[in-house]
């Protein structure tokens, strides 16, 4: 292979990573549409951006999706933390509002450039071997350094908080007897997936991100019911469709985001099959006994 095809790998392997890190308390606490509503609300802060500087540069882009990325997540909190609105009915009211404002504000102020999404952060991981840093001597794509530094962010959270988020994520309410706030874990979880999500976003695309969140950790919850593992089996199955997904858009002359996502999704159904599977027999056994 050449060093391009494992830069590519690496990118999507290392977004991988930081989707794996965090999916598993989405999937948990309910909210695994999450980067799927990111990358929605996040156009108003692109608007934003260009009224603001004028500029469709990268970096103040990130910058103006990231505002308005973690104000979406706020909000959804917000709603969901009342206990009046469900954690989906909050994420459905939520992203629509920030979207409409952004088509709103597309069509008010730049109707006469070609401003959206696809243009400034639905990124193609195939293009990021043209953009190298070097750093201490070693070569990787500006991606890579960025998603490693995510990675690195997302890791400390989770290590640092292991316990608190373990517990609000399955029992909130002994959480709050022993003083654990589970709505100040939650929007620092929240606000780490938005930050996360808005910086792959630009390098790998938001289908490829949002695939990357959620199928790998609902992948492992069929696989394993220990909360380690399942952040570490959701590791494991985004990497395995980052290399497969890119042997097989290679292999095929196809489409390489989409490639990896339905390596991704044949890893779910292959577990899904196999639970099924071992429930089947354990009923037969209890029936049979």
């Amino acid at each position: 292979m050449s060093p391009a095809d494992w830069q590519i790998m690496v990118t999507a392997g290392l977004v991988a990573t930081a989707c794996g890190l965090l999916g598993p308390f989405l999937v948990l606490r309910r909210v695994a549409l999450l980067g799927d509503a990111v990358s929605h609300a996040v156009l108003p802060g692109i608007v934003a951006t260009f009224l603001l500087f004028e500029t469709r540069a990268p970096l103040p882009v990130i910058g103006g999706a990231a505002v308005f990325a973690v104000l979406c997540v706020l909000l959804i909190d917000a709603l969901r933390s009342t206990g009046l609105v469900k954690a989906d009915a909050a994420i459905g009211l939520v992203f629509p509002a920030l979207f409409s404002l952004g088509v709103l504000g597309v069509h008010q102020w730049t109707a006469n450039l070609h401003l959206d999404l696809d243009a400034t952060i639905y990124g193609e991981i195939a293009f990021v071997p043209l953009d190298p840093w070097i750093v201490a001597g070693i070569e990787l794509p500006r991606a890579a350094w960025t998603m490693l530094a995510v990675v690195a962010l997302d890791l400390a959270l989770v290590v640092a908080l292991w316990k608190e988020l373990k517990l609000t994520s399955f029992d909130p309410e002994f959480a709050r007897s022993v003083l654990i706030s589970p709505r100040v874990l939650s929007r620092l979880l929240l606000v780490a997936v938005a930050i996360t999500a808005v910086t792959a976003f630009e390098s790998v695309g938001a289908i490829l991100v949002v695939t990357l969140l959620i199928v790998p950790a609902a992948t492992a919850r069929l696989l394993t019911d220990r909360l380690w593992l399942t952040v570490a089996l959701a590791v494991a199955v985004g990497w395995v469709a980052a290399i497969g997904g890119y042997a097989t858009a290679v292999r095929f002359d196809a489409s390489i985001a989409g490639a990896m996502g339905v390596v991704a999704a044949v890893c779910f159904t292959l577990a899904f099959a196999g639970r099924s599977l071992v429930l089947a027999r354990k009923r037969t056994l209890q029936s049979a006994s």
